[in-house]
């Protein structure tokens, strides 16, 4: 045993980045935990503080298993959000896996997208199908695949499936009643909160919440994240009221979207208890909304510079950080302040994932509310984001207006905003023509400095500022993303390529 003990200090006295510490069955029980309490105190003798796990591996059991796993890669996670038929439709999934000999895991509940994610890294999954619209419209509902990385799936996989089901004929789909799928070993019940909070056990720092004393209005609007964020406080001295902690398949009337316009609730309910903060979740719980205690809609683009500050100066992480095309480059400052990468991608959390995996990234965000850390799985995760302002503002012991202020006064201040244009769709070929065009030396005044098109177009100023014009993939208009010194400044960037558009 000595000697498994010397390389868990060798590994704490070395590793710069995540890793995965794997035991074998041979060893003692109990040892990977002190495989655990050594590694971390390898690290702290070195002030640094890196993400890691310890699995063990009984080769015994396991051969058999993965032998047949690698020829048939069966083992599937079902999971499904609150709205309307959703359990239905994930019912239906489980009878076609069973139909076809493959074993899968339907979830006993509405599992946010991010849970059932997390369950496929944590049973070792061959992926896993989501049933929802995320959060769009009551009226829709929507499938979603998760492959085996647990993040979303990249168009490679996505065009191949598409594929497949074009020449998919009905009597091709073979079936097996839930029943019978259940008495055969096919279906198996899954309760996936267990895995995922063993996870947030790993990834947050429960010390620097059990210093919190807020007062915090949460709402789940009426979807699949009910619960979860009253589970991270549980034992602590946070007071936690929620709002619209019930199914509603109709949320309200209105879009399970929490930006501004869709938070006017969770604002009012900030102001009238006099909460220090006012969080918010999608339909399934992978995007993340913010209400400080003045009222204010603290917009993604805001928040995920405080976290990413936050993990580099309070938990010692380091790591690339990875934003897409349309992401605030306030991220790039703190990054240049430490030394580290940006990867910059096109939109879409997909592309944010494949950095996550092959570039480690500390944090990985996006300015329509999607995040992810090192560490975790590579799927947007508003829960663990949510958890992470909690953590930061409990350590800190500092309001949100506070940690910006002071963070704007190392950084320097930026003002972003997306502005969306409707178009008659005959126009959009012709603009999207004319879009390849763009390429102005100044723009307000201020030299172009670079011309980017990794998705859309995208110019850099001298100054710091820029704009990006891109199509949407599937409405009739264009949205015009910028970011500049000031609210002035942002609107001037704003109508120059508004005006460019014609629109």
């Amino acid at each position: 045993l000595k000697y498994v003990e010397q390389v868990a200090e060798d590994i704490g006295k070395n590793i710069n980045e995540y890793k995965v510490i794997v035991n074998k069955s041979t060893v003692p029980v109990g040892t990977a935990k002190r495989v655990g309490e050594l590694v971390k105190e390898g690290l702290k003798q070195r002030g640094v503080s890196y993400q890691f796990d310890v699995v063990s591996n009984p080769e015994f059991l396991r051969e058999g298993t993965a032998v047949h796993d690698f020829c048939y890669p069966d083992r599937v996670v079902i999971g499904y959000d609150s709205r309307f038929l959703s359990e239905q439709f994930a019912a239906a999934v489980a009878e076609v896996m069973a139909g076809n000999n493959i074993n899968c895991w339907l979830t006993v509940d509405a599992t946010p997208t991010p849970v059932t994610a997390s369950a496929v890294k944590a049973l070792d999954a061959a992926g896993a199908v989501m049933i929802t619209a995320s959060h769009n419209p009551p009226e829709y509902n929507g499938i979603k695949f998760i492959p085996e990385y647990a993040g979303p799936a990249v168009p490679e996989i996505t065009d191949s499936i598409e594929k497949k089901l074009e020449n998919l004929q009905v009597e091709d789909v073979h079936c097996l009643s839930i029943d019978a799928g259940r008495e055969r070993g096919f279906i198996r019940d899954l309760d996936a909160k267990p895995l995922y909070f063993a996870q947030l056990q790993r990834l947050l720092n429960y010390r620097f919440i059990h210093r919190g004393r807020m007062k915090i209005v949460f709402d789940p609007m009426w979807g699949a994240g009910r619960g979860y964020l009253e589970e991270v406080v549980k034992g602590t001295k946070i007071q936690l009221d929620v709002i619209h902690n019930y199914r509603d398949v109709l949320f309200g009337g209105s879009l399970p979207e929490p930006n501004a316009a869709g938070l006017v609730p969770l604002r009012e309910a900030v102001l009238e208890k006099g909460a220090d903060l006012g969080l918010a979740l999608d339909g399934d719980a992978d995007r993340f909304g913010v209400i400080d205690s003045n009222g204010d809609y603290m917009s993604p683009n805001e928040m995920l510079p405080l976290i990413l500050y936050y993990l580099m100066e309070d938990r010692n992480w380091r790591g690339a950080v990875a934003r897409t095309v349309a992401t605030t480059h306030m991220l790039d400052r703190i990054a240049d302040d430490y030394g580290l990468p940006v990867m910059e991608t096109a939109v879409g959390f997909k592309y944010i994932a494949q950095s996550l995996i092959h570039h480690h990234s500390v944090l990985g965000g996006e300015e329509s509310g999607g995040m992810s850390v090192q560490g975790h799985v590579p799927e947007k995760d508003g829960i663990l984001a949510l958890a992470l302002i909690v953590e930061m503002m409990a350590a800190r012991g500092k309001s949100l207006k506070e940690l910006k202020e002071e963070l704007n006064e190392k950084f320097g201040s930026l003002v972003s905003a997306r502005l969306d244009l409707k178009c008659v769709p005959d126009q959009k070929k012709e603009i999207l023509e004319k879009l390849q065009e763009w390429a102005p030396e100044t723009i307000d005044g201020q030299m172009v400095s670079n011309r980017l098109t990794t998705d859309g177009v995208k110019l850099l100023l001298e100054n710091g500022g820029w704009v990006l014009v891109r199509p949407s993939g599937t409405e009739p208009l264009f949205r015009i993303y910028a970011e500049a010194g000031s609210s002035e400044q942002l609107q001037r960037l704003q109508n120059s390529a508004r005006q460019f558009l014609g629109l």
